[in-house]
């Protein structure tokens, strides 16, 4: 019915002035269990900031953590039916309980996307799921995340159906995504902030023998 894949997602470097976190790296991250339909895939989504598509964190059993919705719902060709799902305007509710509550997300959560912008935001959320924050300083916070996502599609891109040119080209809506995040919050993108993501897409930012 379906693709299961087990993504890498080593633990990063924190590339953000300290206190954008105030519990960086509680919860290591290690594994992140990835499913899509067989035959549906697509790599050309763009990335705009709009919440993903066709994209769900299907609870591994039921638990009344977390805000939920059926998970068929937002995931297709997955033969799902009444099988929960991560309400996806609960993100930082779930940060903020699995963080409370000290539990590991892997162990309630697995991914369900069909396109590259769903997989990309999903690993962004798995990032946000193991720091945790007062998301106060937003720009700065998002950028650990994409930095961290784009670092992992990297690691994992001989287990992800995806082209150098995709990853280029998302690395580049990633640019533009912090562009105007910062812009939003009236400050230029940072050079170290600048450095984080190059070297999050040329892989260079997990420590050495990740994955």
């Amino acid at each position: 019915m379906g693709v299961c894949v087990v993504l890498e997602t080593p633990t990063p470097p924190c590339v953000v002035p300290g206190g954008v976190f105030d519990d960086f790296a509680w919860c290591h991250s290690d594994r992140l269990e990835w499913r899509r339909p067989r035959d549906t895939w697509d790599g050309a989504t763009r990335l705009d900031g709009a919440d993903p598509a066709r994209m769900a964190f299907v609870l591994r059993r039921a638990s009344e953590l977390v805000p939920t919705e059926l998970a068929r719902v937002h995931a297709f060709g997955l033969g799902l039916g009444e099988e929960r799902a991560l309400a996806p305007w609960a993100i930082d509710d779930a940060t903020d309980a699995f963080h409370r509550a000290r539990v590991r997300p892997g162990e309630l959560l697995w991914l369900a996307a069909d396109n590259l912008n769903a997989l990309f935001w999903g690993l962004h959320d798995w990032a946000h799921f193991h720091n945790h924050g007062p998301f106060d300083e937003r720009a700065w916070t998002e950028l650990q995340c994409d930095a961290t996502a784009l670092a992992w599609l990297t690691l994992n891109r001989e287990r992800v159906p995806v082209t150098r040119e995709d990853l280029d080209r998302l690395a580049r809506e990633v640019k533009e995504l912090t562009r105007s995040r910062f812009a939003a919050e009236g400050a230029e993108v940072p050079d170290t902030a600048r450095r984080a993501l190059e070297a999050a897409s040329a892989g260079r930012m997990l420590p050495p023998g990740s994955g």
